[in-house]
């Protein structure tokens, strides 16, 4: 084969390569390298071409040879370097890059590798610098883009990652995950519907992508499709049973859907441990935790918001009057990015994890190591729960609270913390669903502590200007909350008083316009619907300042919604399910002394939202005193909640250590009932 020959083959063969005919272009290749054998550029890509079959170590051989032909060729380091981040040889890997950036600073694969590298370590600022030289270095570089925009999600740089992500589709409009990624930054900057929209088109590109189902199904819960969310989220299973953080959606989503009873969540949460934690029990050992009753324990609590969100508003109370002599805090914090509610909790705590980089097995391991006695999961199946590391059963006794009222269905969490109203006793009715014993707590399952820059409370705004505007109801829960049957049900509140408004909190117009919708099929006319976009914690306390009555949504009660209302005096009406999470506005206006504000039926919901906005006296009477009665209620006695916290701990635990002294400390323990 004469030189022009050679040349001529090599073009063929890059020819079929840069076209994915890779059969092709290896045939090609090794004719030449049977008359040049040492031809660096068919030797480098020939070794590019072994790497993309998975022929790993043909491949670092092939390169090597390249280079010992050609040492300064930067673009063969690269592609080296890029083959041993496929081994998992990060090491070399850096050497390669680094050479290979020596020789061409501007290379922009060897940034672009070197980036990636640097993001699986979670060094995030300096694999941004990465990728931004290898986009500058190549502005068409699609995979770059892409990764420079998961980096700035990750560091939380919303807009400029949803500017990456944009330039991606741009350059590769038909590539699903481009869609993907563009979807995600679009929904943290509450932009629901175009989230949708980018969903949906991943989904036309690959139909079998189980993220992009798990997605779609996020978004549409959040804007109250609940049905369209349940659906995605079944789509997403069926393309793979390896993902619990999928299959803890649905589950958690189910909790929205006012057509789900209790053996539908007896069903979910069964096939959660069947498929997720099941496989993890070989893993559980005894445990070696000293089974003194009565010494002084070390609880754990694990939570992915331990920042300013409002589990802080119940945590915090909780971790600021346990009693230390007794009780040593340990807080393992899922947070990514702490804020002044994270630095404000770890000063509450005796010690502090952050654990975000760490893998379940990791965080089981490590958990175990620091001798926890009683591990509290704070999430249950809502947004980067941790239950597989409680299905691996890293302390002896283990409970769920918090994230929502309900069972996580493990049999690996020994108690839940709830009170009579929420579960009232015999709920269980002799039968082994939920697996978790009832820890029902005295008075409430839960303590508030109210926020400290809240604004005081406004009049009645029913009675400004002579009463001309009259009466609004609101509710300023997440708008997932909501559902049609909702809506209809505040279409007869607002049928039942003339006049009055109903102001919710949405900042997504589509979804506004399908409430609307929905009222004015009800014979509500549109206008009489107003809302609010998303805005800071204090203005949006003053929105109550336009409350008279507050409006919970089922089957999901408020929780903190409610909380705030009552906080800025405006009393809620709620409707009492059958669910745990439909019974927790019963429990806390119970709490608070208003327990009439808690009704069995629509028709009830009705009449006492008609009866109290035609009561306006009593109504601002009601609002003027409602913080002072909150304060001194006992949902927000700390020490009081504490006690009761604290005894019945200290009750589970001398249970386990009967148990484990008598029987073994893997043995499961009774009800302390």
């Amino acid at each position: 084969m004469s030189e022009f020959s050679i040349a001529q083959t090599f073009q063929a063969a890059f020819a079929s390569h840069q076209t994915g005919r890779l059969a092709e272009a290896e045939v090609l290749y090794r004719e030449i390298l049977k008359v040049a054998p040492d031809m660096p550029s068919a030797l480098h890509l020939l070794g590019v071409l072994a790497h993309q079959t998975d022929r790993h170590e043909e491949a670092i051989g092939l390169l090597k040879r390249s280079l010992a032909a050609h040492p300064n060729n930067a673009a063969a380091l690269s592609s080296l370097g890029e083959l041993y981040l496929t081994t998992d040889e990060p090491d070399q890997a850096r050497v390669c890059f680094d050479r290979a950036l020596g020789l061409n600073p501007k290379l922009a694969p060897a940034h672009h590798h070197l980036g990636t590298m640097l993001l699986r370590s979670r060094r995030l600022e300096e694999a941004r610098e990465c990728f931004e030289r290898a986009v500058a270095s190549r502005p068409d570089y699609f995979e770059a883009h892409r990764q420079l925009g998961t980096v700035l999600l990750d560091l939380n740089r919303l807009p400029e990652a949803l500017v990456c992500f944009e330039r991606a589709v741009t350059i590769q409009p038909d590539h699903a995950e481009a869609h993907n990624c563009l979807g995600i930054a679009l929904e943290r900057l509450h932009r629901s519907e175009e989230a949708c929209r980018c969903f949906a088109r991943a989904i036309d590109l690959r139909p079998d992508d189980a993220e992009a189902h798990n997605n779609l199904g996020n978004v549409l819960k959040g804007m109250a499709q609940i049905h369209a969310a349940v659906a995605s989220y079944r789509r997403a299973l069926t393309l793979t049973d390896d993902s619990p953080e999928i299959h803890s959606n649905l589950i958690y989503a189910l909790h929205f859907d006012p057509e789900t009873d209790a053996a539908t969540l007896r069903a979910e949460c069964a096939r959660w441990e069947r498929f997720h934690a099941a496989p993890l029990r070989h893993s559980v050992r005894p445990h070696t935790n000293d089974p003194d009753p009565l010494r002084r324990l070390r609880i754990g609590y694990v939570s992915p918001d331990f920042r300013n969100h409002p589990i802080s508003n119940f945590i915090a109370p909780l971790l600021a009057a346990h009693d230390g002599t007794r009780f040593e805090v340990h807080c393992y914090s899922d947070v990514e990015h702490a804020d002044q509610g994270t630095a404000r909790l770890q000063s509450l705590a005796d010690c502090w994890h952050r654990v975000s980089d760490l893998s379940d097995d990791a965080l089981a391991g490590q958990i175990r190591a620091d001798g926890i006695d009683i591990l509290v999961d704070l999430a249950l199946h809502s947004e980067k729960n941790r239950l597989p590391v409680f299905a691996r059963k890293p302390a002896p006794v283990q409970v769920s609270w918090l994230g929502y009222a309900g069972s996580s269905g493990l049999t690996s969490i020994d108690y839940r913390v709830t009170d009579a109203l929420i579960e009232p006793p015999g709920l269980d009715n002799g039968t082994d669903w939920p697996p978790e014993q009832s820890l029902r707590l005295p008075a409430s399952w839960c303590c508030y502590e109210g926020p400290g820059d809240a604004p005081p409370v406004g009049s009645l705004p029913a009675l400004a200007d002579g009463g001309a505007h009259g009466v609004t109801f609101g509710s300023l829960n997440q708008f997932g909350k909501c559902n049609e049957r909702v809506f209809r049900l505040w279409a007869r509140v607002l049928g039942a008083v003339p006049g009055s408004r109903l102001l919710l909190h949405c900042h997504e117009p589509a979804a506004l316009n399908a409430a609307r919708l929905t009222l004015e099929r009800e014979g509500i006319v549109g206008s009489r619907l107003r809302s609010a976009p998303w805005m800071p914690k204090r203005d949006y306390l003053r929105l109550y300042d336009q409350i008279d009555v507050g409006l919970d949504p089922f089957p999901h009660n408020g929780m903190t919604t409610t909380c705030e209302a009552l906080w800025m005096g405006v009393p809620v009406v709620t409707l009492a399910g059958t669910l745990p999470v439909s019974r927790t506005g019963l429990s806390l206006l119970t709490t608070v002394g208003l327990p009439e504000w808690a009704v069995r039926n629509e028709d009830d919901y009705v009449r006492l939202a008609a009866q109290v906005a035609g009561d306006l006296p009593s109504l601002a009477a009601l609002r003027d005193g409602l913080r002072e009665q909150m304060r001194h209620s006992p949902l927000m006695d700390a020490p009081r909640f504490v006690a009761h916290w604290e005894a019945s701990f200290r009750l589970v635990w001398q249970r386990w250590c009967i148990l484990a002294t008598q029987e073994g400390s893997n043995v499961r323990p009774r009800s302390p009932e």
